[in-house]
């Protein structure tokens, strides 16, 4: 993967062991394994394998899913090199973009009324998931305007997966940050004045300079910013404090009355089961160990 090495360590007899990455023997492995275990692996709710896009179209979309800020997703995968996957999911998603009705219908089927009403077609997606890409296929997909991630998969053994991103693009990236910032000023500005301004700021600029690859998403409810799955969401402005959601086990951090709180369990808006309370710049500060903690498992 990429320069990856991974090694198995015997205590026993002090060695080490090199772990041989492999590619899938078909395609359909890999479709299977990821199809089974989406949400934990993608974030992203499974809804249908190889789909038909009707005797028009003519085609099969090899998974749909939805995301955790209910954006469609559609998956395409690749055992080995495929110059072709890029376009032919661009292709899928043209389709997907026209028949907004039947999906809507597919999502009710299988994850209910709600699920459906709060379909976020500002956002939908592709992931490609293949043995490796180029690095014009890198380029690619910052020439165009979607959510593209491109995923490079190794088994290592008969039970290890591994993942990496290669590259991933949101559609409208530099327009929905300046959006945002704009946004978050008008709201801030009528609660508590600048210093709300500049607290808010600061999160967004901390948040989306943890790495290459981070994409932000608006709700109405909050702020994603998303690294193939979501990593933290911001909530719009309190008069008093601000609220980001990090997928963070809340039982290995060492709770602090005020400003970290375990909310597993409880409901709330966006993902993450770990709340962080920001009041000052101070405090974000304090927060830049859990903001890297959370990108990281992402």
């Amino acid at each position: 993967m990429s320069g990856l090495k991974l090694f198995r360590t015997n205590t026993t007899k002090s060695g080490m062991t090199e772990v041989t990455p492999r590619l899938a023997e078909v395609e359909a492995d890999v479709q299977g394994l990821v199809e089974a275990h989406m949400e934990t692996l993608l974030g992203v709710r499974f809804l249908a394998s190889e789909y038909s896009t009707g005797p028009v179209h003519g085609g099969r979309i090899d998974s749909l899913g939805l995301d955790e800020n209910g954006a469609p997703v559609i998956v395409e995968y690749k055992r080995g090199v495929d110059a072709g996957v890029i376009n032919q999911g661009l292709f899928y998603l043209s389709w997907l973009l026209d028949h907004r009705a039947e999906f809507e219908h597919l999502v009710r089927d299988r994850l209910g009324v709600t699920a459906a009403s709060q379909v976020l077609w500002s956002g939908p997606r592709l992931i490609c998931i293949a043995g490796d890409f180029t690095r014009y296929d890198a380029h690619a997909v910052r020439e165009h305007r979607r959510s593209i991630d491109l995923v490079r998969y190794r088994l290592f053994d008969n039970d290890l997966l591994g993942l990496e991103t290669v590259a991933s693009v949101s559609g409208g990236t530099r327009v929905a940050r300046r959006a945002r910032r704009q946004a978050v000023a008008r709201a801030v500005a009528d609660v508590q004045g600048a210093s709300m301004v500049e607290l808010a700021s600061a999160v967004d600029e901390v948040l989306l300079g943890l790495g290459d690859g981070v994409n932000r998403v608006e709700r109405k409810q909050y702020t994603a910013f998303q690294r193939l799955r979501n990593f933290a969401c911001l909530c719009p402005p309190q008069r008093s404090k601000l609220l980001v959601y990090l997928k963070v086990e809340p039982k290995d951090v060492d709770l602090v009355s005020g400003f970290t709180r375990d909310v597993s369990g409880l409901g709330h808006h966006g993902t993450g089961d770990l709340e962080v309370q920001l009041r000052t710049t101070r405090d974000v500060e304090r927060a830049q160990d859990l903001f890297r903690a959370s990108y990281t498992a992402a």
